[in-house]
């Protein structure tokens, strides 16, 4: 017979997680282990942080997936973030401005349904960008009474975010 394990409460899994070697999502009932991305994904990431932190607006810092975004009793880290004021050195969560996810295979329902779902609830989150990983395309959904949408797509096509003040055009993220 098997012992059923009770869900655990957001502030659980955060002292759980300061432990850890490994990095975790809590997606409000469990840990869930983060795995290994792609070149193709990383590459991704790296240079649209590289392009954001020379263009963002004075005030705003671009980071890599190394920071959790806190969203209703669940924990994420976004492939990327923007995030604008004053931020606490020692802190690992951030309010961001704007959030990227970068799509991949296993990853893309969860973030078009789920993450949009929560990135919607966190009042600080104008925008959340949502990089396709193997063609020049991004999903904005931008705040807007509830979530607009607008699709960017082909290199010659530049993400816009005005929120941060930056503009990247795709042909610099992709080959």
């Amino acid at each position: 017979m098997s012992a059923s394990l009770r869900p655990l409460a957001l502030d659980e899994f955060l002292e759980w997680e300061r432990d850890q070697p490994e990095r975790y999502e809590f997606d409000g009932i469990q840990p869930v282990a983060m795995t290994g991305g792609s070149v193709a994904h990383a590459r991704l990431v790296r240079r649209l942080v590289a392009a954001l932190s020379a263009r963002l607006r004075a005030g705003c810092e671009a980071f890599g997936g190394d920071l959790k975004v806190l969203t209703a009793g669940r924990a994420r880290y976004p492939d990327a973030t923007v995030a604008c004021g004053p931020l606490e050195p020692r802190s690992d969560a951030v309010e961001p401005a704007v959030v990227v996810e970068v799509l991949s295979p296993s990853t893309a329902l969860t973030d078009r349904r789920v993450k949009a779902a929560e990135y919607a609830g966190v009042p600080s989150v104008l925008a959340y960008v949502m990089l396709e990983q193997d063609r020049p395309r991004a999903v904005v959904l931008r705040r807007a009474e509830g979530w607009r949408e607008e699709v960017v797509e082909g290199p010659g096509e530049a993400l816009r975010l005005p929120e941060v003040g930056a503009e990247v055009p795709l042909s610099e993220l992709y080959d």
